[in-house]
């Protein structure tokens, strides 16, 4: 086991990975940009270096400044969160080099999976059902047009790297598509710095499924279960819950044990995530696979009670993973809701500032992971994540309640924030029914506007 671990990260995770190494026995160094010198990380870690200056790319990218601080404090291990460098094959490679573990998924896999085209004939030829759509990179307007006129409208622009909704458009029609398309590629340049785009069949009433799985480095795998993640805005998840309202036994065993193919064909190890897009009538598609720890795994964790990170650790420490698949059992279900420091009103605006009140819900059923405190200033410089609210109950319906009363208890003043959304979304009546698709709040918010002229 290791002794000392440095978190290559900030926030929330870093906190949740501190947590996770001292219930296990070992020390902890918390990197940390300038922008965070206040930040509990630091006051909770063991040891804590400032590695540069506020912007992401001066700190929490800085691969250099990073492998300093590791070599310096004379640790065996980086966890790296997610974000940032978490799914870099290039920084674990650079561990590897330097003889310090880095705790994810092997170099070989992230460079398999990381271009999300390689990933899709990847899975594909392991069995697994992909969308349709360009065999190869689309390079042009023209050969988008023809992508698409091909698949027939409406098509799904992505690009090939990163995450996070960015380099990812819909079009309806060739005008959109050529607007869309260097749109896309522009996004894909300044965040990913490659314009590489592929074009798939963009389904509109779809669920977006993704299935949590382990394994360790001597073939065993197993899977955890799924979660609903559909509640999205641009892309990127607001609400996740587990077990999803659209899945019988039937459909998670099948999708479950795909999920579980794809990763055998790739010799994964450690933590990671299967995402599917589940359509109308039951038939599941591959997407990608996240090769790190998901923001959202509380509730896997919530339901089944694993604890994520801690085996992350352990895998890459060299233990064998205990679990068999037939020893993973759900408990009622889960729901989280990402309070994120915006405006849900405002065309969900960033709103960073100091906290001047700040009360977390408590009680039975109810986590709460965070970074804020009363007086924290939420910087303008990363992710606008303040809190992850999780819950526990019985069943959905159970679950549904204890978070309505979580967020009538949560008050983070005067920061404009998700909360108020949340709320909205949970009297929702489609969402009661779980009756909700990836354009579940595009389709609201369409209405609310269309009310409002």
């Amino acid at each position: 086991m290791f002794s000392k671990i440095l978190i290559a990260n900030r926030g929330e995770i870093a906190l949740r990975v501190i947590r996770a190494c001292k219930e296990l026995g070992i020390k902890t160094v918390a990197v940390y940009s300038e922008a965070d010198r206040d930040s509990l990380h630091v006051r909770f870690a063991d040891e804590a270096i400032c590695i540069g200056q506020a912007a992401s790319a001066n700190s929490y990218l800085n691969i250099p400044a990073i492998i300093s601080a590791a070599e310096i404090t004379d640790v065996e291990a980086i966890h790296p969160g997610y974000g940032f460098l978490s799914e870099n094959a290039h920084f674990a490679e650079v561990c590897e080099s330097c003889q310090i573990t880095f705790i994810g998924a092997s170099p070989e896999s992230m460079k398999l999976l990381g271009d999300k085209m390689t990933a899709r004939e990847t899975m594909r030829k392991a069995g697994l059902p992909v969308v349709s759509g360009s065999n190869n990179l689309v390079k042009d307007k023209d050969e988008a047009l023809k992508v698409a006129r091909k698949i027939r409208y409406p098509v799904m622009i992505k690009a090939s790297l990163g995450g996070g909704g960015r380099g990812m458009r819909i079009a309806h029609n060739d005008v959109r598509l050529v607007s869309s398309f260097m749109t896309a590629q522009a996004e894909a340049e300044a965040a990913f710095g490659s314009q590489d785009i592929y074009i798939e069949k963009y389904i509109s009433k779809a669920r977006h499924i993704e299935f949590q799985i382990l394994a360790d480095n001597y073939g065993h795998i197993i899977h955890l279960g799924e979660r609903d993640c559909s509640i999205q805005r641009r892309h990127q998840k607001l609400l996740e819950e587990t077990p999803s309202p659209a899945l019988d036994a039937r459909l998670r065993k099948k999708i479950g044990e795909a999920a579980v193919r794809g990763a055998k064909s790739i010799n994964y190890r450690g933590a990671g995530t299967m995402e599917f897009l589940l359509d109308d009538e039951g038939s599941f598609y591959f997407m990608e696979l996240n090769k790190r720890i998901q923001v959202e795994h509380p509730v896997t964790e919530a339901v089944y009670g694993i604890d994520l990170i801690k085996w992350q650790i352990l895998i890459a420490a060299g233990e064998r993973l205990d679990i068999g698949q037939d020893d993973v059992v759900r408990n009622g279900a889960s729901i989280e809701c990402r309070i994120n420091a915006e405006d849900p009103d405002n065309n969900f605006m960033p709103n960073p500032g100091k906290i001047e009140v700040l009360n977390l819900p408590g009680g039975p059923a109810v986590r709460v992971d965070t970074h804020i405190y009363q007086g924290y200033t939420i910087s303008p410089y990363y992710d606008s994540m303040l809190a992850k609210i999780i819950v526990h109950g019985k069943d959905r319906s159970e679950a549904i309640r204890v978070m309505k009363r979580a967020l009538d208890e949560l008050i983070i003043e005067p920061i404009k924030t998700t909360a108020s959304l949340h709320r909205k979304i949970l009297e929702n009546n489609l969402f009661l029914e779980g009756k909700v698709f990836t354009n579940f709040l595009d389709n609201i918010y369409q209405a609310k506007s269309e009310a409002e002229e």
